[in-house]
């Protein structure tokens, strides 16, 4: 199983910035889908999670009307959709993957991580 992410960047606040996350091996319509984040000094937080049949999302409340979660089953492919960021949003962002089929806000649910990108926001 290989879970792959793309498009963190630098962003000044305010800015937009959409990441993507690719999982291969693995049986995609079969699981849920999250995205976590890790700022410096502190513990991997629950940013967003989608089902696997892409019909419920959850999202942290420190996100809530900032940022989308959605899914293309057709190219394995989650995306993130971060609107209005601001310098707390500065973090690396991590995809993850797990047969199960609501979404988990505990990392430990899910078996299937990528190795993160950095989204940095800063003026």
């Amino acid at each position: 199983v290989q879970v792959v992410e793309s498009g963190g960047g630098l962003v000044q606040p305010g800015g937009s910035l959409r990441l993507s996350c690719i999982a291969s091996g693995l049986t995609f319509a079969r699981a849920s889908m999250g995205w976590f984040r890790q700022a410096p000094g502190k513990g991997r937080e629950f940013v967003a999670g989608i089902s696997r049949s892409g019909g419920y999302t959850s999202y942290a409340d420190a996100v809530v009307g900032r940022f989308t979660m959605s899914r293309d089953a057709a190219k394995n492919t989650v995306n993130l959709q971060m609107n209005t960021l601001k310098s707390e949003d500065t973090a690396v962002y991590y995809c993850a993957a797990a047969y199960r089929g609501g979404v988990s806000s505990d990392s430990g649910d899910y078996a299937y991580w990528g190795q993160g990108t950095q989204v940095t926001v800063s003026s």
